[in-house]
């Protein structure tokens, strides 16, 4: 069965840095783009960044662009989100996703991702 774990959330200062990892077990990611999206208290989930099965591809919001780096290591299974440059607007719950087997590069909509993991919270407060 298909599962994606989140995880590397936590409480940073404005300026600050974490890095997410999404692990994926049950399944290879050679064939799947993976997706980053979040979630703010009162807000829609919104994309943050993609990254196509070979790594070659990737796009950002441009909320995050300069700031944020998506990468993978298809050999861990692992997907990661280095967030730089942290600010209070960021806080939100962080998610991963995966589109459907063989889709390769980055979707162009949410609602074609099939498979997310639970969440993990990022809170940037001083």
């Amino acid at each position: 069965q298909l599962q994606l774990v989140e995880s590397g959330g936590g409480l940073v200062q404005p300026g600050g840095s974490l890095r997410l990892s999404c692990a994926a077990s049950g399944f290879t990611l050679d064939y799947y783009a993976i997706g980053w999206f979040r979630q703010a208290p009162g807000k829609e989930r919104e994309g943050v960044s993609c990254i196509s099965s070979s790594g070659a591809s990737t796009n950002y919001a441009d909320s995050v662009k300069g700031r944020f780096t998506i990468s993978r290591d298809n050999a861990k299974r692992t997907v990661y989100l280095q967030m730089n440059s942290l600010k209070p607007e960021d806080t939100a719950v962080y998610y991963c996703a995966a589109p459907i087997f063989g889709t390769m590069s980055c979707p162009s909509a949410r609602d074609e991702y099939d498979y997310w993991g639970q969440g993990t919270q990022v809170t940037v407060s001083s």
